[in-house]
């Protein structure tokens, strides 16, 4: 079944996968922006989890946070967008296990993520409903 066969998705649940993008979206410009100066808290953070106090080390962790949410943003590259962020929230759940961080609240965060941003373009694009179509 191609793309222009996929049965098309009501009003409401557009504006909601909209909305699920546009959390993520937000979320993760304020993600990247913080990482930009880099704020004390970012690499303090850094240290607790693992990672070298080095601005340049977060400064390249927010760039390629903002590079893969613009990419998602854009219709035209949203699947190439959500695949390179469900790559670094992956590098998130795999820090945080490394660490021994608890389960619910910040090992399965990026999963959680991953979910309404997957959900969300789910809703809004119809190339991705035509991989689930029968």
């Amino acid at each position: 079944m191609s793309v222009s066969q996929t049965a098309p998705v009501s009003s409401g649940a557009l504006w909601t996968g909209r909305a699920l993008s546009t959390i993520i979206v937000l979320f993760m410009i304020f993600d990247g922006v913080i990482k930009l100066p880099p704020l004390d808290i970012v690499t303090q953070t850094m240290t607790q989890l693992g990672w070298p106090a080095d601005a340049n080390a977060a400064r390249l962790l927010g760039i390629i946070g903002l590079v893969s949410t613009a990419l998602y943003a854009l219709p035209r590259t949203s699947v190439l967008g959500a695949i390179l962020l469900t790559a670094y929230m992956g590098g998130a759940v795999a820090t945080h296990m490394r660490i021994g961080s608890p389960l619910f609240s910040h090992i399965l965060f990026g999963v959680y993520l991953g979910v309404i941003l997957w959900g969300g373009l789910f809703l809004r694009d119809p190339r991705v409903r035509a991989l689930f179509a029968n």
